[in-house]
């Protein structure tokens, strides 16, 4: 997928940092078809139009603890070949071992926030 525009669905509950990552994504040339703010968001934005590459905060409403890994486990048993980039300010929880596993050939990211330190190799991740 490296080199050409990617459709993309992004979950992160800050808004500032949303808009800020899809202001990054849409400036490298990616389109960002949906955005949400909390897991069920996340989940029905990708059923509802699959995109090429799903982006997730792990924690996020209403809990803030691990819905969006449990959002990421539940698009992989219905999308299982949908690359996962994981974003995150805290080490993997207890869905990420799992989610690792059934990533196959359809790929999972997992990238500490606090440890981008180059937004480039941020976008190199993506796609």
């Amino acid at each position: 997928m490296a080199g050409r525009s990617l459709r993309i669905v992004l979950a992160e509950d800050s808004a500032l940092l949303r808009e800020g990552l899809i202001a990054l994504l849409v400036g490298a040339g990616h389109e960002v078809v949906a955005s949400a703010e909390n897991a069920e968001e996340l989940v029905a934005a990708v059923r509802a139009d699959t995109p090429d590459v799903v982006i997730t905060d792990v924690r996020m409403p209403p809990g803030h603890s691990d819905e969006g890994l449990r959002a990421a486990s539940e698009i992989r048993e219905d999308f299982p070949s949908l690359p996962i980039l994981v974003l995150s300010q805290y080490v993997a929880d207890a869905y990420l071992p799992g989610l690792m596993e059934s990533a196959g050939d359809a790929g999972l990211g997992y990238l500490l926030k606090d440890r981008v330190g180059r937004v480039a190799d941020f976008l190199a991740r993506v796609g």
